[in-house]
């Protein structure tokens, strides 16, 4: 099952944040087999989406980025998102979900 995490961005800032993936023994799991895929969407069912920049790394973590252009031009509000690994075979596992809170920006 994935973590439920929040994540909170700047319209017009970057935005980076990283996750710490690891096993039931808090060991990290080597993410570097895996490709990442991170989007965050108004609301579920919307069919416009902003896709996160991703990578995984062996020591577990997950890097999401975007850069301030493209959140400039994303309305501020609440969104939910993902992220999900796929392996060498084709399998699909969401490792993190929540809601993304953007933050209107005042300086233009």
């Amino acid at each position: 099952m994935a973590q439920s995490i929040n994540i909170y961005m700047d319209q017009g800032a970057s935005f980076v944040t990283t996750f710490n993936i690891v096993d039931a023994n808090n060991i990290p799991l080597n993410l570097s087999v895996y490709t990442p895929k991170s989007m965050m969407r108004l609301s579920y069912a919307s069919t416009t989406s902003y896709s996160f920049n991703a990578n995984c790394f062996v020591n577990g973590a997950i890097i999401l980025t975007m850069n301030a252009a493209t959140t400039a031009n994303i309305s501020s509000g609440r969104y939910v998102y993902d992220v999900d690994l796929t392996d060498s075979g084709g399998n699909v596992s969401r490792v993190v979900q929540g809601i993304v809170t953007l933050t209107p920006s005042v300086t233009r």
